[in-house]
């Protein structure tokens, strides 16, 4: 009897990893009818974050709020309230960028305007609630802002030569010319998730490598990178460290409010228990939307995949597609749902249809 332990993240926008992950099993089942299945839907800062708390702490609650979402008008999302613990006699929260800050919210690009305020908005009403810690993620996010919108939303001012407010958003980065903090809200203990290890600028950094997803062309990027390095000047911010490029900047931004940066993934992964169920395990299954050259960076299926060879497990890959930069050789076998369904439309169409396809693909490879 073989046991499968089935960890994807999201599917980004089309699916969610605790469905990916219920798809995968009902594939397998099909060619595999004895196995049996533990399922461990995963997260690693990103679209999905505060779900995968949710499923794993008993009593959290959802608290809704309204923000300004990414596209520039008010969007209703929420927050997740942990409960009180001897550490934490507030209560932790649990607050994810893609939610309220998200590229998933915008109907088109917007590299220029999209910011990060709500994202901070939500962190505020979370402070005026009056919790003693905040588990922030901050994969998936619309804009390259360096976290300027957040923390104007804690109380920093960002301004321009002639002492007024620079616009929001990438647009009013190359305007900055002095940072007022004096009004910047306390920071209480704050651990952030970050699925990247990116530092703010150069060829690794935010408008290089993210840049472009969000819409900024070459021309840009190399504005905006510039931009973010004379920002990081203004806040003491040492641009070449690792993770401060996360989420167009906001890694940056966080670490200058006085949050701790922490790998994504190993932080849910210690949550559920995922390596616990995979030591028991013959099989693991992981996967994202898109595998590729990035996916090494501290993304879930690399990271499931370490947990794996560590125990000695065979590991498995599902991924909206595959591509041909990206390192696939950490695993046993893969699938590609648009291999499978022909086109990338086709997957994107039936995620949980070809999902079960894979699922099937990968029970007959072992």
């Amino acid at each position: 009897m073989t046991r499968v332990v089935l960890a994807p993240d999201s599917f980004k926008g089309t699916i969610t990893a605790a469905d990916a992950a219920a798809a995968l099993a009902e594939g397998w089942a099909a060619v595999d009818p004895e196995a049996t299945f533990v399922l461990r839907p995963m997260a690693d800062g990103g679209e999905g974050t505060v779900a995968a708390f949710a499923a794993a702490v008993p009593d959290a609650q959802r608290m809704p709020v309204t923000v300004d979402g990414p596209a520039g008008v008010r969007i209703d999302t929420g927050w997740l309230l942990l409960p009180a613990s001897p550490d934490a006699p507030g209560g932790t929260g649990v607050i994810d960028l893609a939610s309220t800050s998200g590229i998933e919210l915008l109907l088109e690009l917007r590299p220029w305007d999209a910011d990060t305020t709500g994202f901070g908005q939500a962190i505020a009403a979370a402070l005026d609630h009056g919790v003693s810690r905040l588990v922030v993620g901050i994969g998936s996010s619309a804009s390259t802002d360096g976290g300027t919108g957040m923390l104007a939303a804690l109380g920093a001012r960002f301004l321009d030569a002639a002492g007024a407010p620079v616009a929001r958003g990438a647009r009013g980065l190359a305007d900055i010319a002095s940072v007022d903090l004096s009004d910047l809200r306390t920071a209480p203990e704050v651990m952030v998730l970050t699925d990247v290890t990116n530092p703010l600028v150069g060829e690794r950094g935010a408008a290089a490598v993210f840049g472009p997803q969000k819409g900024l062309d070459p021309g840009a990027v190399e504005r905006v990178d510039a931009a973010l390095g004379r920002l990081a000047d203004l806040l003491g911010l040492d641009p070449a460290l690792p993770g401060t490029g996360a989420a167009g900047g906001t890694g940056g931004a966080l670490v200058v409010w006085g949050a701790t940066l922490a790998p994504g993934a190993a932080e849910v992964a210690e949550l559920i228990g995922l390596a616990g169920a995979i030591r028991d395990a013959d099989v693991v299954v992981t996967g994202e939307g898109s595998y590729d050259g990035q996916s090494g960076d501290g993304k879930v299926p690399s990271f499931i995949a370490s947990v794996a060879a560590a125990s000695g497990v065979t590991a498995l890959l599902a991924a909206g597609r595959i591509t041909a930069d990206s390192d696939a050789a950490l695993f046993a076998a893969s699938a590609s749902l648009t291999d499978l369904a022909g086109s990338s439309d086709a997957a994107l169409a039936e995620p949980a249809h070809w999902l079960r396809e894979a699922g099937a693909v990968l029970a007959g490879s072992v």
